[in-house]
This record gives C-alpha cells, sequence and structure tokens, in this order.
C-alpha cells in the first residue's frame, strides 16, 4: 500500500472535492451555526498548513494544523469511507503532529461533533482527552456549540 502525506499549498479540485464531501456529511446532523470548519480561503493562509493523503496516487483524505496562540488546532480532518480502517487518518494526524511539534508547539486541541462516533474513537485512541470550549469558541453563544466535543493532546 503506497500511502503518501503531502502539504498542499493550494485548493485544487481534489481539495475541493474531499472538502466537500465533508462539508455534505456534517451538513446532516448539525445545523448551519454548528458547523465551524474553516472556509477554502481560510485554509490557505500562512498559519494554517493543510495537507493532503494519497493511496495509490489517489487522494483520499485531508487535514489540516493552525498554528494558534501557543497551540495547534487540527481542522478539516477528513478520511473516506472507503479508505478507513487502513490507517491513512493516522499517518495523516502523525504529520500533523509532527508538524505542530516543528513548530516549536506542544499541544493540539480540536472541536468535532458528537455524531461523528468514528471521529471520537479515533481521537479518543490517538490519545486526546476531552477539555472545555477554548479559543474562539469561548465566544460563540451555546447553542452553536451544543453538539460540540473539544479534545486537546499533549505533544
Amino acid at each position: 500500500m503506497d500511502v503518501v502525506i503531502e502539504l498542499t499549498q493550494s485548493p485544487t479540485p481534489e481539495v475541493l472535492d474531499l472538502l466537500g464531501e465533508l462539508d455534505a456529511a456534517l451538513s446532516g446532523p448539525y445545523a448551519a451555526e454548528q458547523r465551524h470548519a474553516l472556509s477554502v480561503e481560510q485554509l490557505f493562509q500562512p498559519h494554517i498548513r493543510f495537507f493532503l493523503a494519497r493511496l495509490e496516487g489517489v487522494a483520499v483524505a485531508c487535514g489540516a494544523v493552525a498554528f494558534l496562540d501557543g497551540y495547534g488546532e487540527v481542522k478539516r480532518m477528513y478520511s473516506r469511507s472507503r479508505v478507513r480502517g487502513l490507517g491513512l487518518a493516522k499517518a495523516l494526524l502523525g504529520r500533523i503532529e509532527a508538524e505542530a511539534r516543528g513548530a516549536g508547539l506542544s499541544l493540539l486541541r480540536l472541536e468535532t461533533g458528537i455524531h461523528q462516533l468514528e471521529a471520537l474513537r479515533f481521537y479518543e485512541g490517538a490519545g486526546f482527552r476531552r477539555r472545555a470550549p477554548f479559543g474562539s469558541y469561548l465566544d460563540l453563544p451555546p447553542h452553536a456549540i451544543e453538539t460540540c466535543l473539544f479534545y486537546e493532546k499533549a505533544l
């Protein structure tokens, strides 16, 4: 199995396809104000690193890390259902963690939804622990984060 994790500098058609699939998956169980994904324009900023995971040359997963004040935040992590269980998300998260450590960060945080059961199992299995809301989530009204779970992991 040939897996490559690559840093992506721009929103290619492959990136847009993956993000579109992720948005569609999240639009069912969550109201618009309960989805806190960065837009495509926000993802390709200097303080964010966006990665594609390729299996046999085909883009099948993505994820990003935003470098914030004292921590990194995992953003837009997604794997196509047909490749789940093959270790791509683990490899992608490993690259994100390495990127954060390389930037001098010792803490990763993330927000995910209560209906993302596979994601919850994955993140908890990768060593993330639940925590209170953080950063910009603190400024949101309660109904906007009532379906959110917040996690962090020391690197």
